[in-house]
């Protein structure tokens, strides 16, 4: 189990990496580390429990 972290609004995220999926030009599952894009991008994290399933 990872530890718990506290944010409030205006800290910065610490780095994290998780399995995500590009489904464009084909379906390919990636890793993705938040540090890749800090300073580069804007990164927003949304998560769809069960989301396109047939659940």
């Amino acid at each position: 189990m990872a530890d718990t972290v506290n944010l409030k609004i205006g800290d910065v995220a610490p780095d994290f990496s998780l399995l995500g999926v590009i489904t464009k030009p084909e379906v390919q599952r990636v890793d993705i580390q938040l540090s890749d894009y800090r300073g580069r991008k804007n990164v927003v994290l949304a998560f769809h429990p069960f989301a396109f399933t047939a659940t």
